[in-house]
């Protein structure tokens, strides 16, 4: 008989939470200790309650998004609960970002409730739960895994991070306006999202900015 598994579920919807907490409540070794509709919500629940794993979802309302608050948990003293984020979105930025900030799964809500229940008994024993589309992802970007920023990319990245525009890193680094737009262009390809935001905030979960 499998071991009962404490969790907290984190969603921003009412409904979805709802759903969540019937679906996993027919599950006999599944026990649903609370629910967050936020960030910061989960957090204090978390270290307050100590379940084994958080669901979690990736878009939150509120300054404090899915990532952040997983970094958080993650950081907790041991033993930190484990994340495993349940979303609809599967793009390499929001895999790459989730997984650096310390999921132990990453999971998409069109999954079988079968196989939800199956991942959430392997991510609360630490174990890796990806869905397939999910998991066929991470093993291309390793087996094609995106280039090194130039140093001309690094320092327009650095300038990015300081919080200056286009216009005034072209000022800065004595570069044309396109020229900047160029090299953002190709900053947002090699990191794999699609935002300024984003980028920073990828650059500092890889340690790109020194």
């Amino acid at each position: 008989m499998k071991a009962t598994v404490r969790l907290v579920i984190c969603d921003d919807h009412a409904v979805v939470r709802a759903g969540l907490r019937a679906l996993l409540g027919s599950a006999p070794d599944i026990d649903v200790i609370a629910e967050a509709g936020s960030g910061p919500e989960v957090v204090a629940l978390a270290e307050r309650l100590r379940p084994d794993l958080v669901l979690m979802d990736l878009q939150l309302g509120g300054e404090m998004d899915g990532i952040e608050a997983t970094r958080r948990i993650a950081a907790f003293a041991d033993p930190a609960p484990y994340v495993l984020v349940l979303t609809t979105f599967d793009t390499d930025a929001d895999i790459t970002r989730a997984i650096a900030a310390g999921a132990t799964g990453y999971l998409l809500k069109a999954e079988r409730p079968e196989d939800l229940f199956a991942a959430i008994h392997a991510a609360a024993q630490g174990r890796t739960a990806l869905s397939p589309p999910v998991a066929d992802r991470v093993m291309q970007r390793m087996r094609n895994p995106q280039p090194a920023l130039t140093a001309r990319e690094t320092d327009i990245l650095g300038q990015l991070a300081g919080g200056l525009g286009n216009r005034e890193i072209a000022r800065t680094l004595h570069v044309s306006e396109a020229t900047v737009k160029t090299h953002l262009g190709r900053i947002y390809d090699k990191l794999g999202v699609d935002t300024r935001a984003a980028a920073v905030t990828v650059a500092h979960e890889r340690r790109l900015l020194g």
